[in-house]
């Protein structure tokens, strides 16, 4: 009973850390059931083959994502703080200086809401992103594959897929405070 009432209080720092171990934790876990949820979707003519390893392109996406509603969660002070820790951290695992990879993290949001447009839904952007980063349209029947476009179905799937990778604020500030 006092637990919810007693919230631990954290440093931008502190969630920064909590943010970035979360989502490399899921996505190191859950991947290989990503790539096997792909592989035997039903809307591709052969299988995609994607690698239960290949997570990479995943992995920026549920980031970038995820940084999109960092912004709509935090005031723009504190967003700002917490994604240039965010952006120190991760330059780091990925063995960048800091302006690279937020000039990375910043392609793949253009890219997100490139493929994305005129939708502003990011989850819908996250499952078109999966869908070109991993090529998956040479898999598709002739109709779709002409189109250039994924197959509808293919996309609501992923769209519950990837609405497992977006982090879950309120379940967050529940038990901690800033």
């Amino acid at each position: 009973m006092f637990s919810t009432l007693i919230k631990k209080k954290l440093s931008d720092n502190q969630v920064a850390n909590i943010f970035i171990n979360a989502i490399f934790e899921c996505v190191d876990k859950g991947f290989c059931e990503v790539a096997s949820l792909i592989n035997e979707d039903p809307v591709f003519v052969t299988p995609p083959n994607i690698s239960e390893n290949a997570s990479g392109e995943f992995g920026l996406i549920i980031i970038v994502g995820n940084l999109s509603f960092l912004e709509s969660t935090f005031d723009a002070h504190q967003a700002a703080n917490v994604e240039k820790l965010i952006f120190s951290k991760l330059s780091k695992v990925y063995e960048m200086d800091v302006d690279e990879f937020e000039n990375l993290i910043r392609n793949y949001q253009s890219f997100i809401s490139r493929v994305n447009h005129p939708s502003k839904n990011w989850i819908y952007g996250m499952s078109r992103a999966i869908f070109h980063k991993y090529k998956l349209n040479e898999y598709q029947d002739e109709y779709f594959k002409r189109m250039r476009s994924p197959n509808p179905l293919f996309l609501k799937r992923m769209d519950e897929v990837v609405c497992n990778y977006i982090w879950n604020w309120d379940a967050f500030f529940k038990k901690y405070r800033m």
